[in-house]
């Protein structure tokens, strides 16, 4: 029916571009069915970027009209390295899996914390689902809808590791990133680790029965809300429902916002002598 049909476009529109990744089709088979409808696929791919990038780069986009040139660091930052992770996502995908072009960049897409899915997650090999997991990690850019550790802290910590090969200061796009960079997405990326490994522990002590991986893919997708899973969800226990919650919480809200909550402490104004330690 038309009305009906209107109702879910807006329904699923909306979805896509605040990366819930709800769907009312029923079945439990999300976009399965629609995996090779070129339009449906297109359309929520740019609706879930759109809302993935952030805000301050969607108006930043607008202010320049386009011309990347003239667009603010982070917003070259938060583009290229959502380009990246999207191409390199969906090869990655296509190599593992041979899933076709549009469903591997689909789900290169929607690993980015968007929650849909093209195919099934549960008949993927573990490499497929290794892939999938980075990017949900990853997540989405600062001030947007999705989770995650963020594209720009992946980007800080890539360019450290290129700058200790090149000799060269940290940055990128002919601008120097700030000192203080490195050490906050180097304590967003452990906390992120943190939170990741402990609540895949507890799942782990919860449901001895189930399949490592597929534990550690359940709690990466509460970490970075993305929604996505190979099918356990329904299996959980209770208590192992609420580890998933509170992670989903955190992941949210976020580990760093949350510890300084409780951690407050003037800085202290002694210094002590500096001496070096062999790292590596």
């Amino acid at each position: 029916m038309p009305l009906q049909a209107v109702w879910l476009s807006i329904f699923h529109s909306i979805a896509a571009f605040n990366n819930a990744g709800f769907d009312a089709l029923g079945g439990g088979q999300s976009l399965i069915p629609y995996r090779n409808d070129l339009l449906l696929n297109l359309v929520t791919d740019v609706l879930v970027i759109v809302g993935g990038i952030g805000f301050m780069v969607i108006l930043d986009v607008g202010r320049c009209r386009g011309q990347f040139h003239r667009m603010t660091f982070h917003t070259k930052v938060v583009l290229s390295t959502t380009a990246v992770l999207l191409v390199g996502g969906a090869v990655l995908l296509q190599l593992t899996d041979h899933m076709g072009w549009l469903a591997a960049l689909f789900q290169s897409m929607t690993a980015r914390t968007a929650g849909f899915s093209s195919v099934d997650l549960g008949s993927m090999s573990n490499a497929g689902l290794l892939v999938i997991m980075i990017l949900m990690f990853i997540g989405a850019s600062p001030g947007s809808t999705g989770g995650g550790i963020k594209t720009t802290t992946f980007f800080v910590l890539m360019q450290q590791v290129r700058s200790i090969f090149s000799k060269r200061r940290l940055g990128g796009f002919h601008r120097r990133l700030p000192d203080g960079s490195l050490s906050k997405a180097a304590t967003i990326m452990l906390m992120g680790l943190m939170v990741v490994g402990c609540g895949t522990f507890a799942l782990c002590v919860l449901e001895p029965q189930l399949d490592f991986g597929r534990l550690l893919f359940e709690q990466i997708s509460a970490y970075s809300t993305a929604g996505l899973s190979t099918g356990i969800t329904a299996e959980l226990c209770p208590a192992s429902r609420v580890v998933l919650i509170l992670t989903m919480f955190i992941g949210r809200v976020g580990a760093v916002t949350l510890l300084s909550l409780w951690v407050e402490r003037p800085e202290p104004t002694a210094r002590y002598t500096e001496e070096t330690i062999t790292i590596g």
